[in-house]
C-alpha cells in the first residue's frame, strides 16, 4: 500500500543517501577522512594508518562517532538494505509516536547499538581495530517498535512466501542475531549492534507505553 513518507523518516533517508553519495564521491575507505573521523572506532588508544602517499595518520574513537557512524555505509548493498527497512517501517512507527518522539527513538536506538558494539569489541575482541558503520541498529529498533505496536501484522521473510506475525518475526530475527554473534557466523556483521538497537528500542517503548495510544 502506498503511503506518503513521514517527515523525519524522509529526512533520515535523504541524509543517509547524501552521505553515502559523498562517500562514493570521495572514494572513502578505511584510511580516508570520512571513515577516520566519523565511523565508530573501538575504544582505546588511536592506531596509525598509512595513506597511499606514504604519510601516516591516526584514527580512533571520538565521542561524536556514537551518532555519525549510523549515517555511513560500507557499500551499495548495505545502504539499500538499511534504507529499504527505514522506508518500510519508519513512517508507520513515526505516525504512531509522533515526529519528535520518533526522532528521539531513532537516535536512542542507534546510540544503544553503538554502545553495544563498543562494549562487545572492548571486552571480547580487544585486538579488533576495524570501524563500524551503518544504520542497521536503528533499523532493528524500528522493527522492535513495529512489532510492539502491530504484533499481529504479517511480515514475509524472503524467499519464504508465508506471512509471519510481526512479534514472532522480530523475536526469531533477534534470536538468530544472538546465535550469529555468539558463534561468529557471518563475520564482519555487527550482530551485537543490531541487538543493542533492538533492545534499546524495546526498553524505550516500554517506558513510553502509558503515553502512547492504546491498541486493541
Amino acid at each position: 500500500m502506498h503511503q506518503t513518507l513521514a517527515p523525519v523518516t524522509r529526512n533520515l533517508l535523504i541524509a543517509n543517501i547524501l552521505i553515502f553519495g559523498l562517500q562514493l564521491l570521495l572514494k572513502d575507505d578505511t584510511t580516508a577522512a570520512l571513515t577516520r573521523l566519523f565511523a565508530l572506532w573501538p575504544l582505546g588508544p588511536d592506531i596509525a594508518l598509512r595513506l597511499d602517499d606514504g604519510s601516516v595518520v591516526s584514527a580512533g574513537f571520538r565521542l561524536w562517532q556514537i551518532v555519525t557512524y549510523a549515517f555511513m555505509h560500507g557499500g551499495m548493498a548495505h545502504i539499500v538494505f538499511n534504507m529499504f527497512g527505514l522506508y518500510m517501517f519508519g513512517s508507520m512507527v513515526e505516525r504512531e509516536l509522533g515526529a519528535r518522539r520518533f526522532a528521539i527513538y531513532y537516535f536512542t536506538c542507534l546510540i544503544a547499538a553503538g554502545v553495544a558494539q563498543l562494549a562487545v569489541v572492548y571486552f571480547f575482541e580487544p585486538d579488533r581495530m576495524f570501524p563500524t558503520v551503518g544504520a542497521s541498529g536503528a533499523i532493528f529498533g524500528l522493527l522492535g517498535a513495529f512489532a510492539m505496536r502491530f504484533p499481529r501484522e504479517k511480515l514475509m521473510l524472503i524467499p519464504i512466501p508465508i506471512g509471519i506475525p510481526a512479534w514472532l518475526f522480530v523475536t526469531g530475527y533477534g534470536v538468530a542475531e544472538l546465535a550469529f554473534g555468539v558463534t561468529g557466523t557471518m563475520a564482519g556483521v555487527a550482530h551485537f549492534a543490531h541487538l543493542g538497537g533492538l533492545l534499546g528500542g524495546i526498553v524505550l517503548m516500554r517506558i513510553w507505553r502509558d503515553q502512547l495510544p492504546r491498541r486493541y
